[in-house]
């Protein structure tokens, strides 16, 4: 960082402190002077904060799930400065209700290429893998073996951590209100001034992330925040409750994932919602809890504790990642919905070698990602 007369100079500066934003931060720091900027006075408060943590390689389409693949390792066996154990088993129980087998037999089509774990299951066997199912209630399920559970906390505060050793700088209760271009240099201004100078900015401000670019004069891709309700109820009363899988509907109505001694469930819902602070939705656990009774033996009559956090989608629901056609060094780093914790090791090395001009890292183009696929060019 060089300091001007006015405002310090970086190389790049990182808009927003969620996982997306932290994990490019500190891949950028390896060679780059980095300043993350957070509006709100905590890191990671919206959306990575409120995660339901989980790491899941049958999630998503064939973008998302070569970033998830490629995210294993890392996750697995993190660097020095982040905790060991980023990941624990939890496997996961896809399922389709009473005459919607074709459901799984669609999914697991997609799926199979990349996930060679993955198998289809009759209801007597989805039965055996999770004990809680109501009799009669299931057709067939989609089970993946190697599912797991992840420490979003951990891991946002490990690349945190890594950021300040590599030098990087944080700045919380930073509002981004405009960013001006002066020649190549970006000027980042807040609501007490010009905060720092930039070759780069990195949009990585989730449900914001198109008005931070209106802050740049860019036009938006039409990023919509869906709200995401999560309650827990109690589970004591389930046998070993904390061997069963996470148990997913595959038509989206509902989820249920063991966690100590409750249930945290969900009834997946995708409401659009102004970027903010959004309350859970008393009607949709209400149906939740139907759902769940009715699928499950699982009594579910009372909640013991609920939010909501914001997944944030472009129009095509793939990631948005790339430099901006009509600005030049801003980056986008936007749009991924509800899989931008599992896919945030490759997403950051992905983005970060886009951003230093170079192709997508080896092992990630292996896996079939079509970075084309994700650019900002596709919206203009």
């Amino acid at each position: 960082m060089t300091t001007g007369a006015t405002s310090p100079s970086y190389d790049v500066v990182v808009v927003g402190g969620g996982m997306a934003g932290v994990s490019v931060a500190y891949e950028l720091a390896r060679d780059r002077t980095v300043l993350l900027l957070e509006m709100e006075p905590t890191l990671a408060y919206h959306s990575t904060g409120r995660s339901a943590a989980m790491y899941l390689e049958t999630y998503g389409g064939p973008q998302i799930r070569a970033l998830t693949l490629a995210s294993r390792p890392f996750l697995e066996g993190p660097p020095a400065g982040f905790e060991r154990a980023l990941m624990t088993p939890r496997p996961l129980l896809q399922i389709a209700r009473t005459g919607h087998a074709e459901v799984i037999d669609a999914l697991y089509e997609q799926v199979r290429p990349l996930v060679a774990s993955a198998t289809t299951v009759d209801a007597v066997r989805a039965a055996q893998l999770c004990p809680i199912l109501r009799p009669g209630s299931v057709a067939a399920g989609l089970f993946e073996p190697h599912a797991m559970e992840l420490d979003v906390h951990a891991l946002h505060q490990g690349y945190v951590r890594g950021l300040r050793t590599r030098g990087g700088t944080v700045m919380r209760g930073r509002r981004v209100e405009r960013l001006h271009a002066s020649g190549d240099t970006w000027e980042v201004h807040v609501a007490d001034g010009v905060v720092a100078r930039a070759d780069i900015v990195v949009n990585a401000a989730g449900a914001w992330a198109d008005r931070v670019a209106g802050a740049a004069g860019c036009a938006p891709v039409g990023l919509t925040p869906r709200r995401r309700t999560v309650f827990t109820i109690p589970g004591e009363d389930v046998p070993r409750a904390r061997d069963l899988p996470l148990l997913y509907d595959a038509q989206e109505s509902f989820y249920i994932k063991p966690e100590g001694e409750q249930f945290l469930c969900s009834p997946a819902d995708r409401t659009p919602c102004e970027p903010g602070d959004v309350a859970p939705d008393t009607l949709e656990i209400a149906r939740a809890l139907d759902e769940i009774r009715e699928v499950t033996t699982v009594a579910a009559r009372s909640v013991r504790t609920s939010w909501a956090g914001l997944r944030t989608f472009a129009p095509d629901e793939e990631f948005v990642v790339g430099f901006d056609p009509t600005a030049h060094g801003l980056f986008w780093l936007a749009g991924q919905g509800g899989y931008g914790i599992q896919t945030a090791p490759a997403t950051a090395r992905l983005a970060a070698n886009l951003i230093r001009g170079e192709e997508a890292p080896d092992d990630i183009a292996r896996l079939g990602l079509d970075v084309a696929l994700l650019s900002p060019l596709r919206f203009r």
